[in-house]
């Protein structure tokens, strides 16, 4: 079986204002790396309304979907716009997420990579921001647990960005662990190691600014990978943002492609040990395009390779 891809063309119907840096190029880029990679691909679906309703109140569902104008664009936040085409866009992301877990834990992929935009993880149980609307790795790990009874998943967050959104949603879910690495000192301001969560479920691994790909080994060979082995969970979900890349206009680390490419591989190893190799990753941010589409190739393709 092969890795299979999750997009839709609502995704590129999200269109921030002109010089947002979540653009629709973003996910253009990206598809246009994967274009050539022998992938089974499918349409991500909208999420249903009870999926969403997992991690998100019906009344912060109903007041986002409100807001999206009939023309235009409206702002949420200093960072986070709804347009026409924004809602439908979001839920595909959602449902995509979902659709992968379904897929994987189902046998009809042995993983799968999600590339829908805007991203999710900064999406809070009642509050969106940081170009995010809805949760998606935090709604597909509440699926999991829910519809499929799993009792015990993993999320790794290697964003550049804290996934404070992801963090909200699963705070008091003692089935799930909630491992990420993030710039500090970095909006959104939090990730602090004293963030535990309700069930010392939560890891937060602080990166300085200027962290190279060869001191985040380190961190992960010492923080993460023993206590991921340990948890022993049954899914493994990545929310893969490529911004902690060098070239990224809006944050400070060091990471080359391969760096990208080293994780990802030793991730699917784990998964290969303890659950099967089952892997759902989620694009989140990345934000420079070359290296955006040059480091989720290296990330898919570590995917492919595990699938083998």
């Amino acid at each position: 079986m092969k890795t299979v891809l999750l997009t839709h063309a609502d995704c590129m119907e999200h269109m921030p204002p002109e010089g947002h840096p979540e653009q629709v190029a973003r996910l253009a880029h990206v598809l246009h790396a994967l274009a050539d990679l022998d992938l089974h691909r499918e349409s991500a679906p909208l999420a249903e309304a009870e999926h969403l309703r997992r991690g998100h109140p019906e009344a912060y569902i109903a007041r986002i979907e409100a807001a999206a104008p009939t023309e235009g664009v409206v702002q949420l936040d200093a960072d986070t716009w709804l347009s026409p085409g924004s809602v439908a866009a979001a839920r595909r992301g959602a449902g995509g997420a979902i659709r992968a877990v379904d897929m994987v834990l189902g046998d009809a992929a042995p993983n799968a990579f999600v590339a829908t935009r805007p991203p999710g993880h900064h999406a809070e149980r009642a509050t969106p921001m940081g170009f995010c609307l809805f949760g998606n790795v935090a709604l597909a790990a509440l699926h999991a647990l829910e519809h499929h009874g799993l009792e015990r998943i993993a999320v790794v967050d290697f964003d550049v960005h804290h996934g404070n959104g992801t963090q909200d949603l699963l705070w008091d879910e003692a089935r799930a662990l909630v491992i990420t690495s993030q710039q500090r000192p970095l909006w959104p301001g939090s990730g602090a190691p004293d963030e535990r969560g309700a069930h010392d479920n939560i890891v937060n691994l602080t990166l300085a600014p200027g962290t190279s790909g060869a001191e985040m080994r380190a961190l992960y060979e010492t923080e993460v990978f023993g206590r991921l082995r340990a948890f022993r969970p049954e899914l493994l979900l990545i929310s893969a943002g490529f911004d902690a890349h060098r070239d990224d206009p809006l944050a400070g680390l060091n990471w080359d492609t391969w760096d990208f490419a080293w994780l990802t591989a030793e991730l699917c190893g784990i998964a290969r040990d303890v659950c099967r190799g089952r892997v759902v990753s989620v694009l989140e941010g990345g934000y420079d395009l070359a290296a955006l589409a040059a480091s989720a190739r290296a990330h898919v393709t570590e995917l492919m390779k595990a699938a083998e």
